[in-house]
């Protein structure tokens, strides 16, 4: 089970953190992820990490901006969010999944696990 938290409403410029806490499951075999999805759009890519937390990885969108990391003895995956913009305004979902390859890293279709949601708004 997932739990993402972090949810607020931020003026652009600002920064943000979420946090998705894993429960019940070794969370470092586990690659992790974010995603988002704004209304009427389709889920989205934001950024991955692998097992152990070496390797990452962004949608150009938020490269340069936000930063993904565990802490796996805690289980759990931070997403920090810099420099926010209005576009960046959606609801954001933690994903993770044991078995999903590199190459399938950016494909919602592919993690097994999700969280709720937490809803991140930016004005401008």
């Amino acid at each position: 089970q997932l739990q993402a938290s972090g949810r607020g409403l931020v003026q652009a410029g600002d920064s943000l953190r979420l946090s998705c806490a894993a429960s019940g499951r070794s969370f470092s075999n586990y690659v992790a992820a974010w995603f988002r999805q704004a209304p009427g759009k389709e889920r989205q890519f934001v950024a991955v990490i692998i097992r152990y937390g070496g390797s990452t990885d962004y949608a150009d969108s938020v490269k340069g901006r936000f930063t993904i990391s565990r802490d796996n003895a805690k289980n759990t995956v931070f997403l920090q969010m810099n420099t926010l913009k209005p576009e960046d305004t959606a609801v954001y979902y933690c994903a993770a999944d044991a078995s999903i390859i590199w190459s399938s890293r950016t494909l919602a279709a592919k993690y097994a696990y999700w969280g709720q949601g937490t809803q991140v708004t930016v004005s401008s």
